[in-house]
Parts: C-alpha cells; sequence; structure tokens
C-alpha cells in the first residue's frame, strides 16, 4: 500500500466579486471514498477547483498532504476529473490521456504504458483509436478519469463523473474507485447521483449555501436528525391489528394501511422500535417486513436541505 495523503480546507472562503462561492469551511479529507453532496450552486465545484488548485481561496488555505493546492508538488500528487470537457477533440482518446500523462513529465514510452494500463482499467483500451469528437459522453467521462488516474495520483478529484454512463459502466467505475482507495487513495467525488453516491462512498459532506452543513457515515448523518420524523414499513398479514396497535404510540404522527403493509411516521425511531417488540410479543403479530423508507441519503439530503432554510 502507497503512502497516504490528505486534502484540507482550513477557514475556506472564495468570493466571486460580491457573491460567496464557498464560506468558512473547514474539511479534512483522508483516505477512502468520500462523496459531495449539494445542489446546483451550493459550492461543490468550486470547493472541487480549490482543492485542484484551478481557485485560489480568497481567505484561508488548501492543502494537499503538506503542499499548497496551487503549488507544483501539490499537482503532482493530484488527480482531477473536471464536471466539463475540454478535450482536444481531433485527438483519440489514447492520444489525449498519452498527451496529458507526458506533461507530467514521464518519458514517451513510459507515457504509452501509463496509458494502456490507465485505458485497461476505464475499459477504454478496446475503444482508444477513436477519435474524441465521435465519442459518446459516456465514453469521454472515462477517458477523463483515464487521464486522472494514469499518473498514479495520492488524491483523486471527481466532479461528476458517472453522468452519462450507464448502469454497468457504473459499477465498473464504482469498482475501480473501490481499488484506489483501498490502496489508500483519497477520493473525492461529487455527484447529484445520490443513490450512486450511497452505494459508493465511505462518508458524506452536505453543502448547503457555501458551507458544510454535515458530514459522516450515513447512519451518523441520520442520526443527526433523530427529530424528524421516519417513515417505515411493516407488512403483516394482520395490518390492521398492527396498525391499530402503533397508532396508538404517542410518537406516531401518521398510519396508512395498503392490503397487508403499514407505512406509518413516527418522531422517535428508538422508542417506536423498542415499543414494538413489546407489542409483536404482546399480542403474537407476525411481522413479515420491516423497513425505514426514508433513511437513504436522497432522504437524508432533503432532511437537511430543509433544516438548513
Amino acid at each position: 500500500m502507497s503512502e497516504s495523503t490528505e486534502l484540507t480546507f482550513e477557514n475556506v472562503t472564495k468570493f466571486y466579486g460580491p457573491v460567496i462561492g464557498v464560506n468558512d469551511v473547514s474539511l479534512r479529507v483522508g483516505p477512502g471514498i468520500t462523496g459531495l453532496l449539494g445542489s446546483n450552486g451550493a459550492g461543490k465545484s468550486t470547493l472541487m477547483k480549490l482543492a485542484s488548485g484551478r481557485l485560489k481561496p480568497s481567505l484561508g488555505e488548501v492543502r494537499v498532504g503538506p503542499h499548497a493546492a496551487r503549488s507544483s508538488a501539490a499537482k503532482r500528487l493530484l488527480g482531477y476529473c473536471p464536471d466539463v470537457n475540454a478535450f482536444y477533440e481531433e485527438m483519440t482518446g489514447r492520444e489525449f490521456v498519452e498527451t496529458m500523462t507526458r506533461l507530467y513529465g514521464y518519458s514517451l514510452a513510459e507515457a504509452r504504458r501509463r496509458t494502456q494500463t490507465a485505458l485497461e482499467r476505464t475499459g477504454m483500451a478496446d475503444r482508444a483509436e477513436r477519435r474524441l469528437k465521435g465519442c459518446s459522453h459516456g465514453m469521454r467521462q472515462r477517458i477523463k478519469l483515464a487521464q486522472a488516474i494514469a499518473h498514479d495520483p495520492r488524491v483523486l478529484l471527481l466532479d461528476e463523473p458517472l453522468t452519462g454512463i450507464d448502469p454497468g459502466g457504473r459499477r465498473e467505475i464504482n469498482e475501480l474507485l473501490r481499488a484506489l482507495a483501498a490502496d489508500g487513495l483519497t477520493v473525492l467525488v461529487s455527484s447529484h447521483l445520490l443513490a450512486e453516491v450511497e452505494q459508493l462512498c465511505d462518508r458524506l459532506v452536505v453543502v448547503v449555501n457555501g458551507r458544510i452543513l454535515a458530514e459522516g457515515t450515513l447512519g451518523e448523518l441520520r442520526n443527526l436528525l433523530n427529530d424528524e420524523p421516519l417513515t417505515i414499513r411493516l407488512e403483516s398479514p394482520q395490518a390492521r391489528l398492527a396498525a391499530a396497535l402503533v397508532v396508538a404510540l404517542p410518537d406516531t404522527t401518521h398510519v396508512t394501511v395498503r392490503n397487508d403493509s403499514v407505512i406509518l411516521r413516527t418522531r422517535n425511531a428508538p422508542a417506536f422500535f423498542a415499543e414494538l417488540g413489546r407489542l409483536v410479543a404482546a399480542h403474537q403479530l407476525e411481522v413479515r417486513r420491516l423497513e425505514t423508507l426514508d433513511s437513504g441519503a436522497e432522504a437524508v439530503f432533503g432532511y437537511l436541505q430543509r433544516s438548513a432554510t
């Protein structure tokens, strides 16, 4: 395993004239895969550009390991896959990745070797001779990722990397990113595909109006919302009896019966589950399935956004 490198923001603010892009952000991103969540205009791309050194903070400091993000030493440790396409359209995919790899100072032979490895890892080796102007969006995304990993970076910045890639391709890319993270890479992924982020990322960072609203694992973020009602579905052949019992609980706010399903909302999930166990035993209820409906990334993100307004 290679040496790990952290990405650090310390009290970072970025002004665009009178507009604040990000506001007093302090964040440390370590090895593993961290998801950066936020709606359009929240500040995700600004954070990515600050981390890559493309933007200079108005206040504060961004570091890649011990190096300032805008330094050449930091850039040698970074791989960057931007959200916008900026290709030499007449080049083939192979020529583009090889050219970008040469810019890191590798010899032609070494750049060709690294290009082939990166194309293989991103599933583009058999399509790399096609000119970029004729590539699909998904293929262009893979080429961007290939150029980002060809020089073996220690920090990988991916701005909306899964957009336009089919489900099978997403699985392949996710497997590659997990393998890179297992080798000690620090991977920061910005995405609006919340279901994908939930499956991929070890930790989540929620950005709202240029500020870090919350960070942690999905479970840790859900625990921040104990005051928010949780929606639960219970399946039982005794659905009407189950509904009558749970509706009497003090923290239940809503109950609906649909065939063998009871859908309810509770303000106190731990108390509800504890009380449900007692009710099941006391009334010999048969519970075939019990699941929460809004504890995933999308629901948690929605709750956190509403809490900030």
